[in-house]
Formats: C-alpha cells, sequence, structure tokens
C-alpha cells in the first residue's frame, strides 16, 4: 500500500521523529525476521521536497514538503502474514492498495490571475486502488473520494516499465491519466458568474479525462534501512481543464518533481 502527499508542513516533521526513535522501539535486528513468532510490522516513510504549480493551471512554481507511506508487511503471533515484509523488492502479482491525496488550499488573493475569485479550502482524497506487478511491468488504477475543499470523485491510471541495472536501483517509467467528475472539474477549473472577468470569462467545467503525461521514477537503496529516491512528472490538462479560462491564463503543462530520503521501519510488539 502507498499513501504519497505534499504541501503539508507538519509531515516532514513527523518522518524525522519517527527516524529518530530509539531502535529498542523500532527494531532492527535480525534475530528473528519478518514471519517469525514475534509479530512485525513493517513499513517505509518518505520525507523530503518538491517542486510544483501552486494551482492546478498555474505557471509559477513552488517548493514545499514531501511525504509518502508504504506498507511492506505485517506478521502475527499466529503465524499469519500480510505483504512480504520486504521493503526493496516489488510484491509479483496483483495487489490491493490505500489510495490518498493531498490538495493545498487556493487563496484567490495570492495570485494576481485569480483576483476575484473564490477560495477553495484544503481537500483530502482517500480511497483505494488495484495494481498488478511483474518483474519489468507494473500498471494500476485508482479511486478516490474527496472531503473538504471539493466532495467529488477521482480516479487515476498508470502502467511504468521497469529497469534494474543493479541490485540497489529501480529506474521507472510511464503514461499516467487523470479523471474528475462534474463538480470535481468546476470546483478548480470553472469560473462562477460572479467571478468573470473581461480576461476571465465564466465557464462551467465537465468532468472526464482531464489531464494525461508521463512519470520518471528513480530509487537507489543506500542499505537494509535507508534509501533515497525522486521523480520528474509532466502533464498536460485535457478536454474541459484544458479549455478553463484559468488554464488559458496559466499553463496546460504542468511539471512536478520531487526528492526525498526513505526510511524503512520494523515495528515489533
Amino acid at each position: 500500500m502507498f499513501l504519497e502527499t505534499c504541501m503539508s508542513p507538519l509531515r516532514p516533521v513527523l518522518f524525522l521523529a519517527l527516524a529518530a526513535l530509539p531502535g529498542a522501539a523500532l527494531a532492527q535486528s535480525t534475530e528473528t525476521g519478518y514471519g517469525s513468532a514475534q509479530p512485525e510490522f513493517v513499513f517505509s516513510l518518505r520525507g523530503g521536497a518538491s517542486v510544483a504549480p501552486e494551482y492546478f493551471g498555474s505557471d509559477d512554481y513552488a517548493t514545499g514538503p514531501d511525504l509518502g507511506f508504504k506498507f511492506h508487511g505485517l506478521s502475527l503471533r499466529n503465524g499469519r502474514q500480510f505483504g512480504d515484509g520486504d521493503p526493496w523488492t516489488d510484491p509479483l502479482g496483483w495487489d490491493i492498495h490505500g489510495s490518498f491525496r493531498y490538495i493545498g488550499e487556493r487563496d484567490a488573493s495570492d495570485y494576481d490571475d485569480l483576483r476575484g475569485m473564490d477560495d477553495i479550502d484544503t481537500a483530502v482524497e482517500l480511497g483505494f486502488g488495484f495494481g498488478y506487478t511483474a518483474q519489468n511491468f507494473s500498471a494500476f488504477t485508482d479511486f478516490r473520494r474527496g472531503f473538504g475543499g471539493h466532495e467529488s470523485w477521482v480516479g487515476e491510471a498508470g502502467m511504468d516499465v521497469i529497469a534494474r541495472p543493479g541490485d540497489r536501483w529501480k529506474l521507472t517509467v510511464g503514461p499516467r491519466l487523470f479523471w474528475g467528475s462534474n463538480d470535481y472539474a468546476d470546483t478548480y477549473f470553472g469560473v462562477d458568474g460572479n467571478e468573470a472577468t473581461a480576461s476571465r470569462p465564466a465557464y462551467y467545467a465537465d468532468g472526464g479525462l482531464l489531464s494525461a503525461g508521463i512519470e520518471m521514477g528513480a530509487r537507489y537503496q543506500l542499505n537494509d534501512d535507508w534509501g533515497v529516491e525522486g521523480a520528474l512528472t509532466w502533464e498536460q490538462y485535457r478536454n474541459d481543464a484544458a479549455d478553463s479560462p484559468i488554464v488559458e491564463n496559466g499553463s496546460d503543462d504542468q511539471w512536478t518533481i520531487r526528492f526525498g530520503v526513505t526510511r524503512v521501519f520494523r515495528l515489533r510488539f
């Protein structure tokens, strides 16, 4: 299970605090190992920085924090196991995973192109997804429901070609597609009559396929517990998102760059 978010200033603090916990609480010993009689919960956290558009459709960029969480395995005292417990090897075959996205608030007064528009509160999207992983290929599709800034459904799909030039390297590249419902599209790309200006006419955005792009990622394992990873994503708005006055006054090409440090935790209880 992989959960990822950005633009929350408290999350890197959580990452660093967990990384500093004593080894007694988050044991790294291999005496018993995953799947032994002693229960163990294995997960990893990624903390770092990202550069992304200031809002959907903006041609200006801002730097913010970035955080990811990944579940690797859980073994119970009765011998039951979930996942494989290996933080550096992707389980092959089908999987069901959680999906999460954080969208920061959009304060119109902070941006010249949005002056006079309504503000949009912070949104949290929660959902699930299905995936399939082979040795050199993976694919996924996710579904999420928004809470806060938007109360809508969104979906994502993607696939990757996977290369492993060495035991410690993992390289990925593949396409990405993003869909949003009518409410989602109108929240972030629509312009109400009271928000319209001479350069920003009223506009109602319908849902559907809203963006398509490609993501390139790289990960390097430093040791059993630490790694570094990064990703570069390009997406281009499509259909009603691309025709929005908000995007036409900004840019329909959107870039995101992130880089972080990954820490594996083995919690025994």
